[in-house]
């Protein structure tokens, strides 16, 4: 499990491509390495990977066909810097919200408003995933938790403030790009047992 308090953005220095799988390696620095064990779990850019080698400065971790596939790890190049969170340890203060690792859907940035005053990124996701985002709601976005802003029938925007912006890789997204969302998991079992409660209902006094 993880928090969604991104502790740093760090190098792909090199992405291993085979069929249905990639082999990323990720520069980590010496602070963010300490106890990290072969078979632990990183979120990077929100999604949980398995860390499968360590080798001086460098974490390798695999990623699937299924997960390239449903995240925006496929696009990575060497060179950029992904969010990476390390796992939830026992006595560690939750700032953000619980998160799982496991992105649900990816969004698309539609605007991207930038002054001395703020920084604002409209994004736009599939419709069916708005049933679980509301105004002052959370959100992962590429593993960071997010308090939701105005909402749509088919987006929403994020307001992000300048810690936000120096701890993360959110600044780096242009429009047109592409962000991992990680849906909030009790928002999601609410919405759902209320839809299935109601379906129940209509469905009896319709008989």
């Amino acid at each position: 499990m993880f928090t969604g308090i991104v502790q740093a953005t760090c190098e792909v220095v090199a992405i291993h491509k085979k069929d249905g799988l990639h082999t990323l390696e990720v520069a980590f620095e010496p602070d963010l390495r300490e106890g990290l064990t072969i078979g632990a779990s990183v979120a990077n850019n929100g999604v949980c990977l398995t860390v499968t080698q360590i080798a001086d400065d460098r974490v390798f971790f695999d990623v699937v066909e299924e997960t390239l596939w449903l995240t925006n790890l496929v696009n990575l190049s060497v060179g950029q810097s992904i969010n990476i969170e390390r796992s939830l340890t026992f006595g560690s203060e939750i700032g953000g919200h619980i998160l799982s690792g496991h992105i649900h859907t990816k969004a698309k940035v539609m605007d991207i408003s930038h002054t001395e005053q703020h920084y604002d990124l409209t994004l736009g996701i599939e419709p069916k995933w708005m049933d679980y985002i509301f105004y002052k709601g959370f959100v992962g976005v590429n593993g960071c938790s997010l308090t939701v802003g105005e909402v749509s029938e088919s987006g929403f925007k994020l307001h992000l403030i300048p810690e936000t912006l120096k701890l993360t890789n959110l600044n780096r997204y242009n429009v047109g790009d592409e962000l991992n969302i990680e849906i909030d998991s009790q928002t999601q079992v609410i919405v759902d047992t209320v839809e299935r409660v109601l379906a129940r209902r209509f469905n009896g006094s319709a008989r």
